[in-house]
Order: structure tokens, then sequence, then C-alpha cells
């Protein structure tokens, strides 16, 4: 199943968001931190993970998905919360720590919530298997339509939830899909250092399909997915979908990559420019439309980070708001 024209448009335009959207919060991370870096201040303090290359592992996917279905990513969520259709804007106040964003400012940019488009994220490695297929498993119950679709890192796959959560989805048939972005590091440790067997060749450990997608490319990306999702609403089980992507930035943001090679970052590709040159080579989109449909995203994208920026800090009497005992 390829992807129409209509859908190669979107995931363009999603990638793009994405891109636009990091490329904001990048600047705006690195404001009270100059001259000497300091982690904690600024309007972003703290750690900033974001999706520099990743995009078209969110785009390929959720082009499938519809509302019943749920979708959760791990620590480095930006790409496949705009993919899901998460509001920019409350995104955007929550990463700044805003009373009008998702969690009213509370969770951050690790921990985003969108129950409008069943989104969520965490910032603990393969926490997201667990609630994604306890989603999968109350579909299945309570015999409502609907998939769950749990992103995680090459880093994850050597987690015990990993493990668990795969062979309690494969002996239950749930409909549940991994993903793992292998973008080759595991913080500063590439996944031949750590792992013997990949995740997609694990899957013959609980008699489900695996399948491995070269190229961070949208396109077989999406075609790939399209036999997982598939796969998944015809009641046959979960399985694992491990893309080729690429981490062109550092783990978070300030870190060097100082244990990357020159050769290996002068051979990175990045994907956007790459499929946007496709777009237009095979008249996908005209140049004009193209400008259009630039200058759309960026004006949305700029108009969330403004909207986050104009919105009031909660109150110091709320902090014990929304806390269960």
């Amino acid at each position: 199943m390829k992807p129409t024209p209509k859908q190669r448009i979107w995931m363009y335009e999603s990638m793009l968001k994405s891109r636009l959207f990091d490329d904001a919060l990048f600047e705006a991370y690195w404001e009270g931190k100059k001259p000497v870096f300091h982690m904690g201040k600024g309007p972003l303090p703290g750690e900033m993970h974001q999706s520099f290359g990743q995009e078209p592992t969110a785009v390929g996917v959720c082009a499938h998905l519809g509302p019943d279905d749920a979708v959760g990513a791990g620590h480095r969520p930006h790409h496949v919360a705009i993919a899901r259709g998460v509001n920019l804007k409350r995104m955007a106040a929550e990463v700044f720590g805003k009373k009008t964003g998702l969690s009213g400012g509370r969770g951050g940019h690790m921990h985003l919530y969108d129950n409008n488009v069943n989104f969520f994220c965490s910032g603990i490695i393969a926490e997201g298997m667990g609630p994604g297929a306890g989603i999968a498993l109350a579909r299945k119950m309570q015999k409502k339509p609907g998939i769950a679709v749990a992103y995680n890192g090459d880093g994850a796959v050597n987690q015990g939830a990993f493990h668990e959560v795969m062979n309690m989805a494969a002996l239950w048939k749930l409909p549940f899909v991994c993903v793992i972005e292998d973008n080759n590091y595991a913080v500063s440790v590439t996944t031949k250092e750590s792992t013997v067997v990949p995740a997609w060749k694990r899957a013959a450990g609980y008699d489900c399909p695996g399948e491995y997608v070269k190229g961070n490319d949208p396109d077989l990306i999406f075609e790939a997915a399209a036999r997982a999702v598939q796969h998944a609403r015809e009641g046959k089980g979960p399985s694992i979908l491990e893309i080729e992507t690429e981490r062109l930035h550092g783990h978070f943001i300030g870190d060097s990559a100082g244990y990357r090679s020159k050769d290996e970052v002068a051979g990175q590709k990045d994907p956007i420019p790459v499929y946007r040159k496709r777009l237009l080579d095979e008249k996908a989109l005209t140049a004009a439309d193209m400008e259009t449909l630039e200058a759309n995203v960026k004006e949305e994208v700029d108009a969330a980070l403004k909207f986050a920026r104009d919105s009031e800090y909660p109150a110091p009497t709320e902090a014990l708001d929304r806390v269960y005992a």
C-alpha cells in the first residue's frame, strides 16, 4: 500500500511542522543560558530532547491511525505528538510550563498528554509499552475498535518492560504495534555495543511479525506501517516495526556528541529536504503550492510559540492541585 498524493503532502507538512517547532524551541532553550551554560536558567529549564532527523518515523505510522487508536511516545516525543495531531498551542504552552498547557504546565516536554487524540508519552525508557498494551487490552476486552502504538528507541529494547509487554501482547493477541526508532544510539552508546539481536528479529521469539525499514524514508515507512497496522486491526496480535532513522543533533540540547566521528556526522542525511525535493520532482506539489504550505506551517508554529510565551504561569498555590495521595 503506497501513500496517496494527499497523504504524502500531509507527511511533509507534519515533518516540517515538527522541525520548525523544534527549531523555535532550540532558540528559546538557550535564552538565559549564555555565556555560561546553566541548565536551570531561561524559559525552558532542564533537559530538552528534540526530534531532528526522526520526523519520518512519526508520519509514516500515524498516517494510518484514526480517532479510535492510541499512540504513545518516549522521551523524544515532539514529532510523534505533532503527527498525531496534538494541539500545537497547548503543547507549546506545556513545554514552557504554562497554565494553558496540556497538563497545566506540570508535565513538561517529556510528559505530553492529549486525551482528544489519545496521545501520551513518558520520559522513562520503555515505559510507554505497558500503557500502550493496556489500552490495546481494553479495546479488545470491550470489543471496541482501535489499536495502540508504542514508540521506543533502540536502547529501550534491552529494558525488561519491552520483553514483558511483547510476551503478554503476543500471548493475548492484542491489537498492538511496537515501533522502534533505530537512530543507532542510546544516549552515547551505539546499538552494536549494546545489542546482540535487534528488535525486529526478536519478534520471532514472540511468534509475531517483525520488519526493519531502512533509509529513513517516509514512503517506505508508510508501506511497512500499513502491514503492521492491518495485522493489528485484523485481530492477529502485535508486531514489531523497527525503523532506521537519524538523530541529527546530540541526545539533548547541549550534548556536543563528541562520541561520534567526523565522518559519521558528515554522512548523515536530513530527511526533510530530501523528501521536499522528491515531492517537487514528482510534481506532487508545485513550487508555488510548496511555498504556500511552508508559509502556513511557519505561521502556525509562530502562533503556537507566541501563545505559549504570552500565557501565564501557574500560581504557586496550585502546586498540589491534581495530585492524588
